[in-house]
């Protein structure tokens, strides 16, 4: 971490908490692959087939996106309207992520969280499972769709480091 002010201390732990969950998502999509290669020659070669191993990929690819979300936003690689904002001073740029973090993040990522929680809860109460047939048992579903919780509070945080640095711009430091 950067020394100096505290808020570029926090700004850059948030920073770093994205950045982990970034090189965890990216070998989720190495294991992803390597996971689909299994499947595809267990069926075509051995003629045989696992509904959980299948199931398991569909849920690693959600996974991928939800907890990619945050590092996508810290490398600055959402989508965006970019053709007017790559033209504006940066001043003007830090105006704009700022009231984007405040008008439009933030309060994605609160009703995100808050509509998620109860489904979660719902689901290790009822100890969710595959309705397939040798598909996932209890409690991975639970545990996966944990995720659509952590997707908002991770985005938050990154949210905040954005906040913090544009701030920094516009108080000029």
């Amino acid at each position: 971490m950067q020394e100096g002010p505290a808020h570029n201390r926090v700004a850059d732990a948030f920073d770093k908490i994205s950045i982990v969950s970034g090189r965890i998502t990216s070998w989720l999509t190495f294991f992803m692959v390597v996971v689909t290669v299994i499947v595809v020659v267990m069926r075509y070669v051995f003629d045989a087939g696992a509904v959980w191993l299948q199931e398991s990929v569909v849920w690693m690819h959600a996974v991928v996106f939800m907890v990619g979300a945050a590092y996508t936003l810290q490398q600055d690689e959402h989508v965006r309207v970019d053709v007017f904002y790559r033209a504006m001073s940066k001043r003007r740029r830090a105006w704009i992520d700022l009231t984007g973090v405040v008008f439009f993040l933030w309060p994605l990522c609160a009703f995100l969280a808050m509509t998620s929680f109860d489904f979660i809860v719902a689901s290790f109460g009822l100890r969710e499972a595959s309705r397939a047939s040798g598909g996932l048992p209890y409690p991975f579903y639970p545990v996966l769709k944990t995720a659509l919780l952590i997707m908002p509070l991770t985005v938050a945080l990154q949210g905040l480091s954005l906040f913090l640095k544009a701030l920094a711009m516009l108080r000029g430091r």
